[in-house]
């Protein structure tokens, strides 16, 4: 799979400017992801540009500097925070003489460190190969010794399509596992939605306070920290809630800018909490200034995976950073729109409880409603 950043790893970044706005939070936003993957941020290059390079990207004279700042900095590993085509990073490693990754590849990374369960270990490795598939920069030989290698490889046949096959029939079995493990998923979903309880999924930008949240309502003990992508696999508990008795909460994977399409296909299967939920509560971080931008990310990864017609509650979180009063705000039509609240401090979570509530209750009072029209109906049929 991926090399991953050994443990202090020291590495430059590369972030340009093609005119974008927020490019102070593009740059915070890497730094973190770099982390999040093992490795130290010595360096860091910028520079303007009205559009990438075709064959390096950057430039020659930005792949200059580059190098100049590899050689000061005694760094080993190249980060550009843009996705580099397989040319364009095959061009630049044999110009920088070191390992070259793109933001893709960095992800990627993060998510292959952080999988814990085995359906998250597949979905990461399907991403992986779909995404190293069209580059084959680096040998994929090892795979080969999986399948044993004496009659496998046709006569003629170059070593680049050997490894392209092996990859191809490897993608083949991990969709046939997911394809697996969603339908058993989705029998466990039918069965819970027999139940008829309130189905809640936390979305949100990744290090929003999802997992902080889920963690301080269900005293579950979900891995939470101060970082990208603490979640990876979803988890479900029940919450009993005063008043509108029990609901079932899940917890998902953050969202951030510029999401892999190879990841949000991979975890699919994994998004469908989602995608079946009654109700999202939207989890923001109120402190970071680029929350109106995270919000738009994710409410864009909720249209690719269908979940963008299931009703949102906004929890904007984090307001003991802000010093901003806890409360419930509503929309003109009286539906509770935002609960402001503190996962960390337990502000606000009386009334986000109180929200919950409602909404479960709401619920109920429909399906009771629609049953009533269903037992009319019989009744008119069978006088008839």
């Amino acid at each position: 799979m991926l090399e991953r950043p050994a443990a202090g790893e020291r590495a430059v970044i590369v972030q340009l400017d093609f005119g974008d706005a927020d490019l102070d939070d593009q740059l915070e936003e890497v730094r973190l992801l770099t982390e999040s993957a093992g490795g130290a941020v010595v360096a860091e290059v910028g520079g303007r540009r009205h559009s990438p390079d075709p064959r390096t990207y950057a430039g020659k004279g930005k792949v200059d500097e580059i190098a100049a700042t590899l050689a000061a900095a005694s760094a080993d590993l190249v980060i550009f925070n843009h996705e580099l085509s397989p040319v364009q990073e095959r061009n630049l490693e044999q110009a920088l003489k070191c390992r070259v990754i793109d933001r893709t590849s960095l992800i990627l990374d993060i998510f292959a460190l952080r999988a814990a369960s085995a359906e998250g270990k597949l979905q990461v490795e399907l991403a992986q190969l779909e995404h190293l598939a069209t580059r084959l920069v680096r040998g994929w030989t090892h795979l080969e010794r999986q399948r044993g290698g004496i009659g496998l490889r046709g006569p003629g046949e170059k070593q680049l399509e050997t490894d392209r096959r092996l990859l191809g029939n490897r993608v083949k079995l991990l969709k046939e596992r997911l394809a697996r493990l969603s339908r058993q998923r989705g029998v466990q979903r039918k069965a819970r939605m027999r139940g008829e309880v309130l189905n809640v999924s936390l979305v949100g930008y990744t290090n929003a306070g999802k997992s902080t949240l889920f963690n301080a309502l269900t005293k579950a003990g979900v891995y939470a920290a101060d970082q990208l992508f603490a979640t990876l696999d979803t988890t479900s508990r029940k919450l009993w809630i005063e008043g509108a008795g029990g609901i079932v909460i899940s917890d998902t994977v953050g969202f951030i800018r510029d999401l892999p399409h190879a990841l949000v296909d991979a975890f699919h299967a994994t998004l469908e909490a989602a995608t079946d939920a009654d109700v999202l509560l939207h989890v923001v971080d109120s402190a970071s200034h680029a929350r109106d931008e995270q919000m738009l990310e994710v409410d864009k990864v909720l249209a690719e995976i269908g979940a963008d017609r299931v009703p949102q509650v906004i929890v904007w979180n984090k307001i003991d950073l802000t010093l901003a009063a806890p409360g419930i705000e509503r929309d003109e039509y009286g539906n509770i729109a935002r609960v402001r609240v503190s996962a960390r401090s337990g502000e606000g979570l009386d009334l986000l409880r109180e929200a919950l509530a409602e909404i479960a209750l709401a619920k109920a009072e429909g399906r009771r409603q629609a049953n009533a029209r269903t037992a009319r109906e019989a009744q008119q049929d069978t006088v008839t």
